[in-house]
């Protein structure tokens, strides 16, 4: 069993104060419909467990009824931070799951292909993520703000999400950044820390995460299509 952990348990504080950038309405939906019904619609994807702020529960069963997803899904309430709320999730997949492919609930725009690619990657070594490759000349700099050096864009990859891995592996990960009291800003940087080998799968469709008010009118064009 396939499973997606949809993390949307974040306060989106960038988009100012008092806004819940998940439900802004984008394309005719609220943001987090868009995602929710990528992994609803996926044929790879089998039960689904959503994360979100306590107190949200209601609002995301609303949604579910109103757009009429159709697989089996779970809520649940997130934790501090982002690792908090996956671990969350994790212990909320179903017990069959193997493979588990982890989603930002503001990345409305993953397409069918880079999540049964990520899957099938994951399969073979158990882990792999969506990227990117970097285009733009990247430059290091020192504490004063200066150019220290240019880095080699050739090896130079910006990642997204669906992050998917063999749900062992990315459970394992997870405990030892728990134990470690470690702090990650994705899921791959758990597998790093345990040696794992992580896949990147190259993302050649547009697949932007909403992080500002700025990123609204280019993810309304893509929606749109």
């Amino acid at each position: 069993m396939t499973s997606a952990i949809i993390v949307a348990a974040g306060k989106g504080t960038r988009m100012g104060p008092n806004v819940d950038k998940l439900f802004l309405e984008v394309a005719g939906r609220p943001l987090i419909a868009h995602t929710w019904d990528r992994f609803d619609s996926s044929p790879d994807i089998d039960h689904i467990v959503v994360v979100v702020r306590e107190g949200m529960q209601d609002a995301f069963k609303e949604l579910a009824r109103e757009y009429k997803f159709r697989k089996t899904f779970k809520l649940v309430a997130g934790g501090r931070e982002r690792q908090d709320s996956v671990w969350n999730g994790l212990q909320a997949v179903s017990a069959k799951t193997e493979i588990v492919a982890i989603q930002d609930g503001a990345r409305p725009c993953t397409s069918m292909e880079i999540i049964r690619a990520t899957i099938e990657a994951a399969r073979k070594v158990g882990a792999a993520v969506a990227a990117q490759r970097v285009t733009d000349t990247v430059k290091e700099a020192d504490a004063e703000g200066m150019v220290h050096r240019t880095l080699d864009r050739s090896r130079l990859w910006a990642v997204q999400t669906p992050q998917t891995f063999r749900y062992t592996v990315i459970l394992h990960a997870l405990e030892v950044v728990r134990k470690n009291a470690a702090s990650v800003t994705d899921d791959t940087a758990a597998c790093e820390l345990i040696g794992q080998p992580v896949k990147l799968v190259e993302c050649l469709t547009p697949n932007p995460k909403a992080t500002s008010t700025a990123d609204l009118p280019y993810l309304k064009m893509l929606l749109g299509r």
